[in-house]
């Protein structure tokens, strides 16, 4: 049997153990790419590449960006700072059409901020969000698929952990990402507010306006953002300042979240004892995938198959615009049946090479396959921000959620289309 056939088989045992077995990502990817490894070479060399990897990994001073980002989230979301955003995104956008929706937009992107995941925008919003739409009248489909659209920016908007892996994973400038996906960070969440303001237009029945607010409330209400903006700005700044590294900045940012929120009298023991066991949880998850992910890298390179797809996409006659859209439809399938941050992990050591070869910039091509990935947690059939908001929701099917994130479906192509045409906005701020 060949290398390629090697690496192949793999490939499609990798597929079956996810989606016929139900085998978690992480452990799919590191028995898979073991075995292969094994397979190609002799167990010795299988052995010493396991131990080898898995030190690399756990040891790699680089990987601490993670957990220390993931509990600055948690921090702020166990002291209800999501609350205090949302409840300050309304006071200025709830008295007109579809305001409430708006304002849930507003502050899916503004917990993105400071959360990092999709996922975990996706559960806080929901909680939050929908008993309020709920209460002044708007249609389950578009305020559940507002809420399960707007929390995928927490993929995009710094500082994502998918950003992170893939800076890790590609040897990129995880401040250089973090700086160049505010522009469709930003371009998603206008467009999410322009196309509700077209639906309720043409719909009022939709999101009925809420009660209005004086001058005095709204200012008022901007005090619950400030611990979002001063965390924001000091991540930010200090990573474009060059004052932090990304794992100084997490660990700044972390502490700055512990000592505002119990400051403000809004974080007890009990709940930071609950941060810092979902940090601990959700950062083995992660490590996971990301071990599981550098084993069946080895396993790949060794097949030499991202070599091989690189040199014969060079070769095909298609123009290099074409095979950008082919890779970016691969992304919305596979985005749309796998969690992002699993599909970039597994994809990144086959397609990053063939983007390279291409000519397109490494730092573009992030940004791109991040929004076109996000893209897929809201897409059928599985959607997994869909399945989120649904159960959250309770007494909204699944049906009505994806026909509200349909809603949304062309600001990613807008957004994309933009990316594409004007590969210098990444660098408009």
């Amino acid at each position: 049997m060949s290398l390629t056939m090697f690496g192949l088989v793999g490939i499609g045992v990798l597929v079956a153990m996810i989606f016929l077995l139900r085998i978690p990502v992480g452990f799919a990817m590191g028995i898979v790419g073991f075995c292969g490894f094994w397979a190609v070479l002799d167990v010795h060399a299988a052995l010493g590449m396991l131990g080898d990897e898995t030190w690399k990994v756990f040891s790699s001073y680089g990987l601490t960006v993670i957990p220390l980002f993931i509990l600055m989230g948690q921090i702020c979301f166990y002291s209800g700072l999501n609350g205090r955003l949302y409840r300050a995104a309304y006071a200025w956008m709830g008295p007109v059409h579809g305001g409430v929706a708006m304002a849930t937009v507003l502050a899916c992107a503004g917990f993105a901020a400071i959360s990092g995941s999709n996922t975990a925008t996706a559960a806080t919003m929901s909680s939050v969000a929908l008993p309020q739409m709920k209460k002044y009248g708007y249609d389950p489909i578009l305020s559940t698929g507002t809420v399960a659209a707007a929390s995928t920016l927490g993929a995009v908007i710094p500082p994502s952990i998918v950003l992170i892996v893939i800076g890790l994973q590609t040897g990129q400038s995880i401040a250089a990402l973090f700086w160049a996906a505010l522009v469709p960070g930003v371009l998603l969440v206008v467009f999410f507010i322009m196309r509700i303001v077209m639906v309720c237009k043409k719909h009022p029945d939709l999101g009925p306006a809420g009660p209005s607010t004086g001058w005095g409330e709204k200012f008022r209400s901007l005090k619950g953002s400030l611990e979002m903006v001063v965390l924001f700005a000091l991540v930010m700044g200090g990573l474009v300042a060059g004052l932090f590294t990304p794992s100084e900045a997490g660990a700044a940012g972390a502490a700055l979240a512990l000592a505002v929120s119990w400051a403000g009298g809004n974080l007890t023991w009990k709940r930071l004892v609950n941060s810092i066991r979902d940090t601990l949880s959700i950062s083995c998850m992660i490590m996971t995938i990301v071990l599981g992910a550098v084993i069946f890298g080895r396993f790949l390179a060794v097949t030499r198959i991202p070599f091989t797809l690189a040199s014969q996409v060079a070769e095909l006659a298609f123009p290099p615009l074409v095979i950008l859209g082919l890779i970016c439809l691969l992304y919305i399938l596979g985005g749309a049946i796998m969690d992002a941050l699993a599909l970039l992990i597994i994809t990144i050591p086959i397609f990053f090479p063939v983007a390279a070869t291409l000519g397109y910039d490494p730092l573009w091509f992030a940004v791109v396959v991040t929004v076109v990935t996000t893209m897929g947690a809201i897409t059928p059939p599985v959607g997994v921000n869909t399945f989120i908001v649904s159960a959250m929701a309770g007494d909204v099917p699944l049906a009505h959620v994806f026909r509200g994130v349909a809603i949304f479906l062309p600001c990613y192509l807008a957004c994309l289309a933009l990316l594409i045409l004007w590969p210098g906005i990444l660098n408009i701020f």
